[in-house]
């Protein structure tokens, strides 16, 4: 994508040249291609952290699993894998309910 916005700036700075009686559409085109590296770069932090928080969302589902399956199984803590994954995503202090 910044290949192409750097290529459509170069042609866009032709094409002003050959005809700068229409300044003011080019002046407006170059304001809308100035904005592309920022969304470029907001896109890219946005889909770190979607992935981010699917990690976490599919971490916990497991959790929840195990946790469901501990108890069935008579595990004497069931709880410990949730308490654990809710942990290591910040939800918890890092001391609070150990396992026994």
């Amino acid at each position: 994508m910044r290949t192409r916005s750097l290529a459509a700036r170069e042609i866009l700075s032709s094409l002003s040249d050959a005809m700068p009686s229409i300044e003011d559409l080019w002046a407006r085109l170059y304001a809308a291609l100035a904005d592309v590296p920022q969304l470029l770069s907001e896109i890219s932090r946005l889909s770190s952290l979607l992935a981010k928080v699917r990690r976490d969302r599919a971490n916990l589902a497991a959790a929840g699993r195990a946790t469901l399956r501990a108890d069935r199984d008579g595990e004497p803590d069931p709880l410990y894998y949730l308490r654990d994954e809710l942990r290591a995503q910040g939800h918890l202090p890092p001391e609070s309910w150990g396992r026994p």
